[in-house]
Formats: C-alpha cells, structure tokens, sequence
C-alpha cells in the first residue's frame, strides 16, 4: 500500500515542477522579450539566457532525474531574482512576504506526503 502512495507523491512532484519550469520559461522569456523595449545589463541577459535555454532543454534531459529538475528550477529562480535584490534591496521585503506562502504550501505538501492510509485495508480487492 505505501507504493501507492509513494507513486501518487511522485507524480504530484513531477507536475508540480514541470509546471513551475513551464512558468520560468514563461517569465524569463517574456523578460528576455522585453529586452529590445527596455536595457537589460548585460549580466542579466547572459544568465537569463542560460536560465531559459536549461529550462527549455530540461523538459528533456531532466525527466527522469528529479534533483535535476530542482536543480535547474534554483538556478532559473535565482537568476532571475538575485541580480534584481543585489542591485534593490528593498526589493528583499516584497520578495520574504511572498515567501510565506511558499512555506506553508511546502510544508502541507510534505505533512500531505507522509499522512498514511487512515482507512481500513480491504483485502481481496
């Protein structure tokens, strides 16, 4: 029975973050989009680029291994979010509310995953 719920976890965690690849390959391309309209420093512009082109090509080098698909997500993500807190750090504020969430969302994933069976089995089923 634990199989079951260990399957059902994993398939939670791939869409969960093949979906939040989907979502950073939309984000950095729009921001890459909106590079020609306003200056983008080139630092920016080189790390996006390498973020987006990992993400792109992690739907396909990354589906079967899953602390590379987390890895490239942490890249993609800090790309995107250091260079713009280094260079405002009131930008830091808006960024630990919004982190919130995030914790609590993680941690009821993961008191979800390891909540057990709580119903009787039922053999020859």
């Amino acid at each position: 029975m634990n199989t079951i719920a260990r399957t059902s976890w994993d398939k939670v965690e791939f869409y969960t973050s093949y979906f939040l690849m989907f979502v950073l390959a939309s984000v950095i391309g729009t921001r890459l989009g909106f590079a020609s309209v306003w200056i983008l420093p080139t630092l920016d512009l080189v790390l996006s680029s390498i973020a987006l082109a990992l993400v792109v090509a992690s739907f396909w080098i990354a589906r079967r291994r899953r602390s590379w698909r987390l890895w490239i997500i942490a890249f993609a993500t800090g790309t995107q979010l250091l260079p713009m807190v280094l260079r405002q750090p009131v930008m830091l504020f808006p960024l630990l509310g919004g982190l919130i969430p995030v914790i609590i969302m993680v941690w009821a994933l993961a008191a979800l995953s390891r909540k057990g069976t709580a119903g009787p089995r039922v053999r020859g089923s």
